[in-house]
């Protein structure tokens, strides 16, 4: 299981890298990287990645304003660094109107 309280205390000294993939996608659909940092330090573990490599990752479901947002964070606890994967707006195509289930 994520280790939820690390990965907030990492986002929160600065101990995070965004992934180049997530930083493109981030302006192709119009989201502040602030609006992902929030998500991430408010919002709760819905799908727990603990075999995930290199690290382990999870999917966070928060809502920013009224809007959800599901974040994928990975977490090198040996090397202290969290890593911010992706990050989008869910949609009703693919979740459940909670948008923690899945189609």
């Amino acid at each position: 299981m994520m280790d939820l309280a690390k990965l907030r205390e990492l986002i929160a000294s600065n101990r995070f890298e965004w992934r180049k993939h997530t930083l493109l996608r981030l302006t192709v659909r119009n989201i502040a990287q602030r609006v992902i940092i929030e998500a991430v330090m408010k919002g709760e573990v819905i799908e727990d990645y603990p075999r995930d490599r290199p690290f382990p990752s999870c999917l966070i479901l928060s809502w920013v304003g009224d809007k959800p947002y599901h974040v994928v964070v990975s977490l090198d606890e040996g090397n202290e660094i969290a890593y911010i994967i992706t990050a989008y707006e869910p949609t009703l195509e693919k979740f459940q109107p909670d948008f923690r289930t899945r189609r």
